[in-house]
């Protein structure tokens, strides 16, 4: 009996992650969470980054207050977003619904490349090998991609499922968390500008 009640937990979460994957339907606008709280204490005082010439950049929100490693293994700093919008896209390597919005993702990007962040959290038990092919295969590779397996950056964000966005205004708040549509994260990043 014990061993059938922990592995409720377990499969409400599997079921979680494999429903978000694979529904082909949108969020509809009216639809989308209220943004929680991220991990990061809203009082803690912001840091200040450093630009390349050593001189103060930009206040660091708490939000932006983190390392990651990328799907390369570089050391990633999320102080070096601070000042511009950023827009988070949370994937994992094995879903297709997230294979098939890459595209969108990285338009998204290239358009916006001079006013917007664009980041890639990839995670879900993805792996380093399928996380290097999955940014190969899709295009995905010309702005950064987070290895995530850990979760550590899901976290911070409260993010439980993939095909996922976070997007934060140039203060580094959340203005909205949850799934969008193409037409929604091109309109969501618009808005951001």
């Amino acid at each position: 009996m014990r061993t059938t009640t922990r592995s409720i937990p377990i499969a409400l979460t599997i079921v979680l992650a494999l429903s978000a994957c694979g529904s082909s339907e949108d969020t509809a606008a009216g639809d989308e969470p209220t943004p929680a709280p991220t991990t990061a204490s809203a009082s803690a005082p912001a840091s200040t980054a450093a630009s390349p010439t050593g001189e103060p950049a930009a206040e660091v929100p708490p939000t932006l207050d983190f390392t990651a490693r990328t799907i390369d293994g570089d050391t990633f700093t999320g102080a070096s977003l601070a000042g511009k919008p950023t827009v988070f896209w949370f994937w994992a390597a094995w879903c297709p619904k997230c294979r098939g919005e890459a595209d969108s993702v990285a338009a998204v990007q290239q358009e916006n490349a001079d006013r917007v962040n664009v980041v890639g959290v990839a995670g879900l038990g993805s792996g380093d090998d399928a996380m290097r092919r999955f940014a190969q295969d899709t295009g995905i590779e010309g702005f950064p991609q987070l290895a995530d397996d850990a979760g550590e950056v899901w976290q911070r964000f409260e993010v439980v499922s993939q095909q996922y966005y976070v997007l934060l205004d140039s203060t580094g708040k959340i203005v909205h968390k949850g799934s969008l549509s193409q037409a929604d994260l091109r309109e969501r990043v618009a808005e951001l500008t």
